[in-house]
């Protein structure tokens, strides 16, 4: 992973995950980065100086997503074993797992008030879990491969974006509320 300077365009550290790193995110307060790979592992980093502060292990295949919690407190990982992961960035320690997903998840995503996971699979669905519980609250099913997912502002609203099967072009657009109804 390269943390780049985005005014000069300087390249500022690099981190060695080990194994394809899949996805990469900051804190928000720009603390930390959290990053997914193959290796199955989720690392934490200090985003100033790339000391490696944690190494979270729970999945069984590779790490495809990460997201922090708006409070920075909470990280959900989800991966190709099908289960979405909940992480307590202070400790390092597992919170929860979320098993529900026919297929691997693609994207994952905290809301605004991080009472709420919402998850993409290619299983065609999208689910809306309680974050504290880890209970399923609804589920929107697709046509298409659902690759990725983000919450509005407000949190009441998701925004995916949906797939064919093997193609990375074409994709559909659609909206939902926060209980998955379109």
């Amino acid at each position: 992973i390269k943390v780049w300077d985005a005014q000069s365009g300087q390249a500022l550290t690099t981190l060695e995950h080990g194994g394809l790193i899949y996805s990469a995110a900051f804190s928000p307060d720009g603390k930390q980065i959290a990053s997914g790979s193959t290796d199955k592992t989720i690392k934490l980093w200090d985003a100033k100086s790339g000391e490696e502060l944690a190494t979270l292990r729970g999945h069984t295949i590779g790490v495809r997503t990460v997201a922090f919690s708006s409070d920075g407190k909470m990280l959900a990982s989800a991966s190709d074993d099908k289960m979405l992961k909940v992480w307590n960035t202070l400790t390092g320690e597992l919170v929860r797992t979320m098993k529900g997903h026919s297929d691997l998840v693609h994207s994952v995503s905290f809301s605004p008030d991080g009472r709420l996971v919402a998850s993409a699979s290619r299983d065609k669905t999208m689910r809306v879990w309680d974050a504290s519980s880890g209970e399923a609250l609804s589920e929107k099913k697709s046509s298409r491969s659902v690759r990725a997912l983000v919450f509005s502002p407000d949190g009441k609203r998701l925004a995916s974006i949906d797939l064919e099967a093997g193609q990375d072009k074409n994709g559909v657009v659609s909206l939902y509320d926060t209980a998955g109804r379109s």
